[in-house]
């Protein structure tokens, strides 16, 4: 055994932690991306299955190791159906993020349709700032490469230049354009009344309106932020992956939105 096991040490190269090392990381993000959504319990409810097989392999117990081995052998599929919004916003993140973070390539900047469209945050901070002393509830949804013209597509374009009276005119009760979602792209308001996917996520607080759940249900699916104002409470929160954070003071709202949108901003 001790032999066995010195054997196997003098056969581990670099290459081979390199392989541990990459292994992890994978899993790691995994977990960062399901650990918020109703994934996390079907990726751990595969895991405890695949255990049980190794099991039962090691028993040799044939009638249930074929069973649970034609379950794992169609795994592949049944993740790609299962995690279908978890596998889309991964790709959306792999796509966009690596270009907007590192800060050192700029090619696609110099290239970019929004070089002379950059998004100005002080009609937004402002409007949010009016409607959260009146009450008046929004919900804004900013673009930050990803593709949301389904999103678009479900409203009233309107494709006018931002301001603070505009999102408040759209966001005025009375207005057949309070409903829905205003989507921002650079400083353009590019549609009004746009119809958002709700979060399906369990442990969402159950007080949370329409509003809020609509924002975690897009910001699941894609790399978008949303600015929500409540109704009921004048409260500003700010979504991102799927996170919240609530109540939050327009200071706040400026730096860290700002700090998720740096790379749209003049």
């Amino acid at each position: 055994m001790n032999l066995l096991f010195l054997k196997g040490l003098l056969h581990f190269s670099f290459v081979d932690v390199m392989d541990i090392l990459l292994v992890a990381l994978l899993i790691y993000g995994i977990f960062k991306l399901v650990k918020n959504t109703n994934a996390i319990r079907i990726f751990l409810g595969i895991f405890v299955i695949y255990i049980i097989w190794q099991v039962v392999e090691l028993f040799q117990l044939r009638l249930l190791s074929d069973i649970l081995g034609k379950f794992i052998s169609i795994g592949v599929l049944a993740l790609v159906v299962v995690f279908q919004p978890e596998i889309r916003r991964f790709l959306l993140l792999l796509g966009s993020r690596p270009f907007k973070d590192t800060g050192k390539i700029s090619l696609f900047k110099h290239f970019s349709t929004r070089k002379h469209n950059m998004l100005q945050l002080d009609p937004v901070i402002q409007a949010c700032s009016r409607m959260s002393q009146t009450k008046t509830g929004a919900l804004i949804v900013f673009g930050r490469g990803g593709d949301l013209s389904e999103i678009t597509d479900t409203g009233e374009k309107v494709n006018s230049t931002l301001s603070s009276a505009l999102l408040e005119t759209i966001f005025f009760k009375n207005t057949p354009l309070h409903d829905g979602a205003v989507v921002v792209d650079g400083n353009r308001i590019v549609a009004a009344r746009c119809i958002l996917p709700v979060s399906s996520n369990p442990d969402i607080d159950p007080n949370l309106g329409l509003r809020h759940r609509s924002a975690l249900g897009l910001t699941e699916l894609t790399d978008a932020v949303a600015v929500v104002v409540s109704e009921q409470t004048g409260s500003i929160s700010l979504v991102e992956s799927g996170n919240i954070q609530y109540n939050i003071a327009t200071s706040d709202l400026r730096e860290n939105l700002g700090k998720l949108l740096s790379d749209l901003q003049a």
